[in-house]
């Protein structure tokens, strides 16, 4: 095929995916003459480079809707949906014909009669408000008469200077003048082609004497812009001037553009794998570097670390693309969904600029699209029906994209309906995949993960949008294939999201390295979680089993551990049979159910370049790929779902006899309580949940005022009432008793506790404050004086558990009884 031809076709497919959002923009805001201009812009170039090739159908469809769009740019005919639609079909016609180029090198044997025919009709429709009989459309009519000029400027027509400005003009009489006259004036503006006055004139906007005239007064020392002195010598509009510095801008832009070059993909994977290479052999140099001791020697392979790292980065970046590239393809496709629904569907994205490897981003594009169309389809209500559950008839899409701890973290979330787990289940017993007892126990979180199964589908028809059970499955095959993930969250009534984590790229991973019966193996590092060792006496006591499954009690919970040597079939070694040996756990994360890999040895952390796997391998999943180690040996990369998978760590019925034996054996973790350790007097020690309290503070004893027979302090712009519990408290001991009786009130600061009570704020002031602790506080005995809920045993020390609202009233009733012996005596 020509190079040019080659060209052509790589320009107007980009051309063509950036119409797609540029037509669903304009059918939203038809009054933007910038977006119709440039829409117009590009089915003209296209129209014209297919009749310099030859391609004669393509030029035919591209010149009805060049006409179209003439028509609607001039104000002759109003902006609809169904000439959007229209406009759309035309792209979708190109682009089929685009594909019969590439293909065969013709633009292929359909001449798309029913289309060119409806462009025509859509042509001859007047749409705008009709004038008086017989009076046609005046050209620009529609569009703000401050903008005619504007728009025409814009869209390259020419246009000359009359008495009012705003007026759209016949093209400037082009009057010849002598070569001699002619070649002069090309010198003077030879300087200006691109500048604002040179764009003026070949727009026919300026003539040549004004413009002349306007240099010859900056050569004489006026300060001024062009523009400027322009304006105000009444040679051109002030509207003139910004259509003309915004096509500059453009003309920048192009510029810029011109600074890039295209290059095969296929190039650039054949670098990408030489780099491949080069990190191996350094790798390579590094391992042996480590056993030498020429520091020359070891100088220059640091240098070599540094310079291949960098290289590594730079050659990776030319394979990242934004994921723009895929996002704007989805307001064309909401919208064409939204309209075979029946719906109204707002689309918001966010993070476009995100950057992620080519052949990511097409590994993604699919399951995006499908989960794109899905939310319009299943989760958005039709207008009737939101506005019924008092929300807006329009319903809203949202598309976000990140990164985030190395990963691409992409969000596709709605306001629509939700999902119906009732309806999910019923389903999913209806067409076998689950059954009536396993459904009942089914955790909220296994049921939506349902929609993730082979031939799901809620829906109750097949149409040419859903029905068939295909879908939702293959989005997780293909997350799953590029060793991402996908997280379902969904709220009845209020909407779903879908979170997806995928790895920046698939060619240089970072990996740890791990050793079984005297075998490497690596392991993604995105996959792992944490490393734990145990030691010989721990493994006796943390490890159990459950079900005859190997389990390790992790911070109140069961993990399953899978023993790498077991699954994988290889030899033990001897030294393993010794049960005291220590166990080196790699925890790991596979579709959110964690599980411990034991492996005899974890070695170290590196990059590794992925290498497929050959055809006898591939079907053996638990494993990714291969790497070479910096020794040459070769180590397989594991795939940690399918080691999951392969290990029944997915299995549903696993799940449950792990959250079986965790409720079991974990049941008294769900009573324990934060406390609040205090000591009263004496060093008795008391407590509080710490829940009841607000805050801890320490005050001067100098800010502590009286108010009636009541200690008050300034807390935060109120009065905050403060209760001591040596006062408030029945003290039982005499001694202590007789203590506080002749002690001096303190001049110390004063620790308190402000509490929340019967929605009242008050402070209690303690002795000191000790901990905060967890504790079951189990062992219980009754109260022995008032204020006290009961005693219980806190850190093996018997704390009395105070009642708050008690000493309240204790308090209030404390105060009443000073009051009246002041008033008897």
């Amino acid at each position: 095929m020509d190079d040019l031809i080659k060209d052509f076709l790589v320009e107007s497919t980009e051309n063509l995916d950036r119409l797609d959002s540029e037509l669903v923009k304009l059918e939203s805001d038809p009054s933007s003459e910038e977006l119709l201009s440039s829409i117009f812009r590009t089915i003209h170039t296209i129209k014209g480079s297919c009749g310099f090739l030859g391609f004669g159908k393509l030029e035919k469809v591209a010149h009805a809707g060049e006409s179209l769009l003439s028509r609607l740019r001039d104000g002759k005919i109003s902006l609809t949906a169904e000439l959007t639609s229209g406009l759309l079909a035309m792209v979708d016609a190109i682009r089929t014909i685009l594909s019969e180029i590439r293909a065969s090198g013709q633009d292929g044997q359909q001449d798309y009669p029913d289309l060119i025919e409806n462009l025509s009709r859509l042509q001859q429709t007047d749409q705008t408000t009709p004038g008086p009989k017989g009076h046609e459309p005046e050209k620009g009519k529609g569009i703000p008469p401050e903008k005619q000029t504007e728009a025409a400027f814009m869209a390259g027509e020419p246009v000359k200077q009359q008495e009012k400005m705003e007026q759209i003009a016949a093209p400037p009489v082009n009057t010849r003048k002598s070569p001699a006259t002619e070649n002069a004036r090309e010198a003077q503006f030879r300087s200006a082609s691109g500048k604002i006055g040179g764009l003026l004139h070949e727009r026919g906007v300026l003539d040549s004497d004004a413009l002349a005239r306007a240099l010859k007064q900056q050569t004489e020392g006026d300060p001024r812009r062009i523009g400027e002195v322009l304006v105000a010598n009444g040679s051109v509009a002030q509207e003139d001037v910004q259509a003309a510095l915004r096509l500059q801008e453009e003309a920048r832009t192009v510029d810029a553009a011109a600074e890039t070059i295209r290059v095969d993909v296929h190039l650039l994977d054949k670098l990408m794998n030489l780099v491949g290479e080069l990190v191996l052999t350094r790798n390579q140099i590094t391992q042996f570097s480590a056993r030498q001791s020429d520091s020359s020697f070891t100088t220059s392979t640091q240098q070599l670390n540094l310079l291949t790292s960098e290289l590594q980065g730079e050659v990776m970046k030319t394979r990242m693309q934004p994921i723009s590239n895929v996002f704007d393809k989805f307001p064309r496709v909401v919208r064409d969904v939204a309209k075979g629904c029946g719906k109204q569907v707002q689309i918001e994205m966010e993070g476009k600029e995100t950057e992620l490897d080519k052949s990511l981003l097409e590994a993604i594009k699919d399951p995006l699209t499908y989960i794109v169309r899905n939310s319009v389809d299943h989760g958005i209500e039709l207008p009737d029906q939101r506005v019924a559950q008092g929300k807006r008839p329009e319903g809203h899409l949202k598309l976000r994209a990140c990164h985030e701890g190395g990963q691409v973290v992409i969000e596709i979330s709605d306001d629509g309906a939700g999902i119906n787990t009732a309806k999910v289940k019923n389903k999913a017993v209806e067409r076998g995949l689950i059954t009536a007892q396993h459904a009942a126990q089914m955790s909220e979180r296994e049921v939506l993960n349902l929609v993730f199964l082979p031939g799901f589908s809620t829906a109750e028809k097949v149409t040419n949008l859903s029905g068939r059970g295909v879908g939702m499955d293959v989005v997780k095959t293909n997350i799953d294939r590029v060793n991402g993930s996908v997280d379902l969250q969904s709220t009845a009534g209020k909407g779903t999201a879908i979170k997806i984590k995928i790895p920046l790229t698939l060619a240089i991973v970072r990996a740890v390295i791990v050793q079984t019966a005297g075998k490497r193996f690596a392991i993604p590092q995105v996959s792992i979680q944490e490393l734990v060792r145990l030691d010989g006496d721990r493994v006796q006591k943390d490890i159990e089993q459950v079900h005859g499954v190997p389990v390790y009690r992790m911070r109140g919970k069961l993990l399953p551990l899978v023993h790498l040597d077991e699954e994988l079939k290889l030899p033990k070694p001897e030294s393993k049979a010794d049960s005291d040996a220590a166990v080196n756990i790699v925890v790991l994360q596979a579709d959110d159910h964690p599980f411990g890999l034991v492996v005899d040895e974890i070695q170290d952390s590196e990059e590794i370049v992925v290498k497929p796997l050959g055809k006898r391998l591939k079907g053996i999943k638990v494993f990714a790929g291969a790497t070479i180690m910096g020794d040459g040996k070769v180590a397989l990369i594991l795939d940690v779902v399918g080691l999951a998978q392969s290990a029944s760590i997915l299995s549903g019925v696993r799940d449950r006899a792990m959250a079986e034996k965790t409720n079991e054996t974990l049941g008294r973790d769900i009573e324990m309580q934060t406390f609040l350790l205090f000591s009263g007097i004496d060093d008795s020690r008391m407590a509080l949940p710490l829940a009841m309290l607000a805050r801890l503070e320490e005050f001067p004893a100098s800010q502590v005022e009286q108010s009636g027979n009541e200690l008050v302090i300034q807390y935060r712009g109120k009065i905050l009432p403060l209760i001591r519990l040596d006062r408030v408290l029945e003290e039982r001991r005499q001694r202590v008793r007789e203590s506080l009786q002749s002690a001096e009130p303190t001049a110390g600061p004063l620790q308190v506790l402000v509490c929340n009570v019967e929605e009242e704020t008050l402070g209690l002031v303690v002795e000191q404050i000790l901990d905060i602790v967890e504790d079951r506080a189990e062992v219980k005995s009754p109260a022995t004086r008032a204020g006290v809920q009961y005693a219980v045993v806190i850190n093996e020390r018997v704390t009395e558990l105070l009642d708050i609202p008690a000493i309240k009233r204790m308090a209030k009733a404390r105060s009443r009884e000073i009051e009246h012996a002041e008033v008897s005596s």
